[in-house]
């Protein structure tokens, strides 16, 4: 008779998006007379560039050619994007990584979850709390969590490392020692930031405690303020300790067309053997790369006019940031975010918890986003709004929650 992963049956509840999505549903079908404006989902709004689309037209016009056909990518992805990563991404900051030590992959959230497969099941981690779901829901499935306490919401094997206001919602050192430690910059949920000076910190303890930085960097196109990083290999040391995860999902819209890379110095080695090597090995097993034709528009993303106009979607998503974050500063709700990333985190009003701010605001302004305690124990009393809605959509949703 066979058996399933009991650890499957360990996750608490339902997936948060899939939750939200239920109830949003449940409110439409008994309100069909009622607008909603979705602010919850990290779903970008605007359509593909169009340096982008012209890429992808190209290269299916290619696909159809005997000559210029092409079948499965290479494992590592083609040379074509690892090397425009390599020149635009990296070397442009002063970060020493090669073109060999990219990965391609069909997005960020899929190597999020399937980095810890190369990590023995008995590593401790450490994430920020609030934090992606993904992280620890990957490391439950692999058995690495331990038990859930379904009061405190808490999994006895993860060390938690609270961001809240107190601290400015930025991470201290752990007081246990972690193997891995999952880091989001700019933050998803809270939407705030670490400088150079502050993540060189955590890059000198990794390599001081032996510990592996998962970094990911997916919303690094919305940094404004120049002492934030843009990648974890502008701090020093960070090549023996750190892999870095990134997505074209929110720089270039590719949500609905799946691109992301991981990152691996060759640098970083275990009783002999490189993590990179384990990687490429995974990825030769369980292949999950991006289509020709989507590397070919991720290549693009490189070129002049594609940055050109990427820079203006990227200013338009942060400019509904800035009305979100200002209109609800002027509604008297306590802010963070919106300055170098596409989200705003907010304390609850009137001691509510997150779900019944929820239910509030759906019921109240027929708004929707997401509750804080779905990120994590520290997120209860907080909530998250997105920047990804049209600007139209997104004043109409302030005027409303002003109006409560």
């Amino acid at each position: 008779m066979y058996q399933i992963n009991e650890n499957y049956l360990k996750l608490p509840g339902s997936y948060l998006f899939s939750t939200i999505a239920k109830k949003v549903n449940e409110f439409q079908e008994k309100n069909q007379d009622k607008s909603i404006i979705r602010l919850g989902i990290g779903d970008v709004t605007q359509p593909l560039a169009p340096t982008i689309v012209k890429a992808l037209h190209k290269a299916v016009d290619e696909m159809a050619c005997e000559k210029t056909f092409h079948g499965y990518a290479p494992d590592l992805g083609y040379e074509f994007l690892r090397s425009a990563m390599a020149k635009n991404d990296y070397e442009k900051r002063g970060a020493k990584i090669s073109a060999d030590e990219i990965f391609i992959s069909d997005g960020a959230k899929s190597d999020s979850a399937n980095i810890q497969e190369i990590f023995g099941k008995d590593n401790k981690i450490a994430v920020c709390d609030p934090v992606y779901p993904v992280y620890v829901d990957s490391n439950v499935m692999a058995g690495r969590t331990g038990t859930y306490d379904r009061i405190t919401e808490i999994w006895s094997d993860v060390i938690y490392m609270p961001c809240v206001e107190e601290n400015n919602f930025i991470p201290e050192l752990p007081k246990k020692t972690p193997d891995l430690i999952y880091l989001c910059y700019p933050n998803n949920p809270t939407g705030t930031t670490i400088t150079k000076e502050q993540l060189q910190v955590w890059v000198d303890y990794a390599n001081q405690v032996g510990a592996i930085i998962i970094y990911d960097s997916a919303y690094e196109a919305y940094i404004t303020e120049e002492d934030v990083p843009h990648t974890i290999y502008e701090c020093d040391g960070a090549r023996t300790c750190a892999i870095e995860l990134r997505s074209f999902s929110k720089n270039a819209g590719f949500t609905g067309v799946r691109l992301g890379a991981t990152v691996i110095p060759k640098d970083i080695v275990c009783n002999g053997v490189t993590l990179h090597s384990l990687w490429a090995r995974r990825h030769g097993t369980k292949y999950n790369g991006a289509p020709y034709i989507v590397q070919r528009a991720g290549e693009a993303v490189y070129s002049e006019e594609g940055q050109r106009e990427l820079k203006q979607q990227i200013a338009y998503y942060m400019k509904n940031a800035h009305t979100i974050k200002t209109g609800l500063m002027e509604a008297g709700y306590r802010v963070v975010g919106g300055v170098n990333a596409p989200y705003i985190w907010l304390k609850t009003p009137n001691n509510m918890t997150s779900w019944e701010f929820f239910d509030y605001l759906l019921e109240k302004a027929n708004v929707v986003g997401t509750p804080g305690s779905g990120f994590g124990p520290s997120g209860e009393g907080y909530f998250r709004l997105t920047a990804f809605g049209s600007y139209e959509n997104t004043v109409s949703a302030i005027e409303r929650i002003k109006g409560l």
